[in-house]
């Protein structure tokens, strides 16, 4: 199937780990560097093993310039995948080696914006708490994007094992983030059912929802996310290569047939092997989604992105511009 160029297509990246955004080449030679053999970032079959992954990456980043270096170059590759504005998600408390969270924080806003001026293009930061930690962590982590909620920091995002972990216990964090204007953003609907995408919207006041695809198999609730305009951000490839569906039945053409509000996001690059440009073709290719559903899914990035009010107002008009008809 052809139709626009999607890499012209403006796009926001909104479900991204640090982490697993790595380069493949890039964790090789870190790895060289630090003195141990870089792990096969693709070897994995389950949710457990794709989990360990993550701590053999965290190894290699051994001084502040690999920080830097991870966050400037997925904003290239972001950049090199037509993304107008890309948002990862981040803790700095999980790097103390870096120094103090605030400086480690300023690192991190310091690098993306310098690197996403540069390609003109802009940048913001997912407070990525882990449910693993517990909830009075993710609270202290609310606590500590509020501070930067003028300077970067977007939302608050949750991450790991929702069947282990989970949502309700971290209703205060989000609260916290709330109350502060910042996206409430949780992963949920990925590996556990419906219900828990439900505790993320009611408990969690989530109106962005990381994953959520799981939605798709109740009814009622798909009604419930398309009445609140609650956003779905879709990882396609994650979700085939962990099992949760495979590729050929992904929920994504009912979850937009429903009304629900959904954006595409490439997950863990390193472990996936896909970016987000990656994600629109697959979307197009394997999916059948016309241009007119791909733009609906750009536009709904860009505008639950977060990212100032007249930068989203260009960028849907350049997306305006993309659907256009080519003049003779």
């Amino acid at each position: 199937m052809t139709g626009r160029d999607l890499r012209s297509l403006p796009k926001a990246e909104l479900h991204l780990h640090a982490l697993g955004a790595m380069r493949a080449s890039t964790l090789a030679e870190l790895s060289a560097e630090a003195g141990f053999d870089a792990p096969d970032p693709r070897a994995f079959s389950t949710f457990d093993e794709f989990q360990r992954i993550f701590p053999a990456v965290y190894r290699t980043l051994q001084r502040p310039e690999h920080l830097r270096r991870l966050v400037r170059e997925t904003v290239e590759d972001a950049a090199a995948d037509g993304v107008v504005w890309v948002q990862p998600h981040v803790d700095p408390h999980i790097y103390p080696q870096f120094g103090e969270p605030d400086e480690v924080m300023e690192t991190i806003l310091d690098e993306g914006r310098a690197t996403a001026e540069r390609h003109g293009i802009g940048f913001g930061v997912t407070m990525g708490a882990m449910r693993h930690l517990g909830p009075e962590t993710a609270e202290r982590l609310a606590g500590f994007g509020v501070r930067y909620a003028d300077r970067g920091v977007r939302a608050l995002g949750l991450t790991g094992d929702e069947v282990a972990y989970p949502a309700e216990p971290f209703a205060r964090a989000f609260a916290i983030a709330r109350d502060a204007g910042l996206t409430a953003a949780p992963h949920a609907g990925e590996l556990a059912g419906p219900e828990t995408v439900r505790v993320a919207v009611d408990v969690l006041g989530a109106t962005r929802i990381a994953h959520g695809i799981r939605a798709a198999d109740d009814p009622e609730l798909l009604s419930t996310l398309a009445d609140r305009g609650v956003s779905l951000d879709v990882c396609l490839t994650s979700n085939h290569l962990l099992g949760v569906t495979d590729l050929a039945e992904h929920p994504l053409p009912r979850l937009l047939a429903a009304g629900v509000r959904c954006s595409l996001g490439a997950d863990d690059p390193l472990m996936f092997g896909v970016g987000l440009l990656d994600e629109y073709e697959i979307a197009r290719s394997r999916l059948g989604l016309s241009d007119e559903q791909l733009a609906a899914l750009a536009r709904t990035s860009v505008e639950t992105s977060g990212a100032p009010p007249e930068r989203i107002a260009a960028w849907s008009a350049a997306i305006d511009d993309w659907l256009a008809p080519a003049r003779p």
